[in-house]
């Protein structure tokens, strides 16, 4: 009984002026003709169908999730009042699913990340699957290969005895977060880290007891919700008042921070299925093919002068001419035009405030 939950609650700062509040980063078409969640979804559709796939959002995103994806159940939309992070959204999720699937095996995917690999991907989960239901107090991770020293993902650590056994599975030594260029590159040369996908897989029962363990104040919240949602005698507005109020009670603390870094039951399953989290605009230089001034170019006309390294994206159709410049981001949009220097991209979030 394998059911998903796709994380779609995100804003997508970092890509702003493409994303914004209503159409962020999940919303976008950045690499096909279809949206970055319809890609999500399209890629377990194989496995899982459509009425154990379930979508966590905001209220603000709603109405484009529901374009996006016509054929999910609404009732299969999980609106989080507000947002608390990632432990707050699972353990809330993990409840709905629960109630709707009883004691299924629950995948948890971020709507915003790049597979290539698809099937590869749908073998692992499989296998992750079968591997939940034989040991249903455990909770798996998926790891990323590491290719290079990257600086701005988390790193899972495995017992250098087990890396050298060769393992299939391994138990989660340590969680690291992201590290420096001199510490990413430690990380690779030992051989036993991984990059943390933020990919779950657990039972829906197994994730709600963790969190009541290790987050006592998460777990009053979750019993309260768990009444609440059970509560038939409640009609929807009266419901989601009271699960409003609830959620106010909620910490905003990650389900890393709260669960993954303090269970000694956490396993992780090493990959290679040409993953990315497309964090920010630099990101697309690990994807696309660059040309012949080793610049990018996306959506639009442009005319490069004395111009290289550059990643240049529109979506006006107007031409963008570049003279005499390189290592920037330049992104035409109807919300905004973008001129950044690749070094300051973790940084457009700061726009937003701004604005």
């Amino acid at each position: 009984m394998l059911t998903a939950l796709i994380m779609a609650g995100g804003s997508g700062q970092r890509f702003w002026p493409l994303s914004t509040e209503k159409k962020p980063k999940q919303l976008l078409k950045l690499f096909s003709s279809k949206s970055m969640i319809r890609e999500t979804v399209d890629r377990i559709l194989p496995l899982i169908p459509t009425e154990r796939i379930f979508v966590a959002t905001n209220i603000q995103q709603v109405e484009g999730i529901m374009e996006e994806l016509p054929f999910l159940p609404k009732e299969n939309i999980i609106i989080e009042p507000l947002m608390k992070d990632t432990a707050a959204c699972i353990g809330y999720s993990a409840l709905v699913v629960e109630k709707a699937f009883p004691n299924s095996e629950m995948v948890v995917l971020a709507s915003d990340h790049l597979i290539q690999k698809e099937q590869i991907f749908r073998d692992i989960l499989v296998k992750a699957a079968s591997e939940v239901v034989k040991n249903e107090e455990n909770i798996f991770t998926l790891g990323i290969k590491p290719d290079k020293p990257h600086t701005g993902y988390g790193y899972i650590e495995v017992n250098k005895k087990d890396f050298v056994e060769k393992l299939d599975i391994y138990n989660v030594k340590a969680f690291h977060e992201k590290p420096n260029y001199d510490r990413a590159e430690f990380f690779l040369e030992e051989g036993n880290f991984y990059w943390n996908s933020g990919m779950f897989i657990w039972k829906t029962h197994t994730i709600i007891e963790n969190i009541k363990k290790y987050m006592p104040e998460h777990g009053l919240v979750i019993n309260n919700l768990k009444l609440i949602i059970e509560n038939e005698k409640l009609n929807e507005e009266e419901k989601s008042d009271r699960i409003k109020d609830e959620f106010e009670k909620f910490e905003k603390i990650s389900i890393d921070y709260g669960v993954m870094e303090k269970s000694d039951k956490i396993q992780v399953i090493p990959v290679d299925i040409g993953w990315n989290d497309i964090g920010s605009y630099p990101s697309l230089e690990e994807v696309f093919e660059k040309n012949q001034n080793d610049s990018i170019i996306r959506n639009a006309r442009v005319i490069e002068i004395d111009s290289e390294k550059n990643i240049v994206i529109g979506d006006k159709g107007r031409t963008i001419a570049t003279l005499g410049v390189r290592d920037l981001i330049i992104v035409d949009s109807e919300e905004g035009l973008l001129i950044c220097d690749k070094n300051s991209a973790q940084h457009i979030k700061k726009v937003i405030q701004e604005l």
